[in-house]
């Protein structure tokens, strides 16, 4: 994201099942994250949405976040 901070206008349908808290929950989350300097992407914002409205448990969200840091980690290599 070059200009702002604006991953629900960028994915609306990973927050469509949220309600109010947990869109705020997540929202803030990844605005915390962006500010330290990460961009988000669709497949990180799709597991904690999927985390936050309860579609997956604690042990399903870390073995995707896992699984995506290896991928991430052997194409920058």
């Amino acid at each position: 994201m070059t200009e702002g901070f604006d991953v629900e206008a960028r994915w609306p349908e990973l927050f469509a099942r949220l309600n109010q808290a947990q869109r705020r929950s997540v929202v803030q989350s990844l605005a915390s994250a962006w500010h330290e300097g990460w961009t988000p992407n669709r497949e990180d914002v799709e597991n904690l949405t999927d985390r936050a409205r309860g579609a997956i448990d604690r042990t399903e969200y870390r073995r995707r976040a896992h699984a995506a840091a290896r991928r991430h980690t052997v194409a920058t290599r």
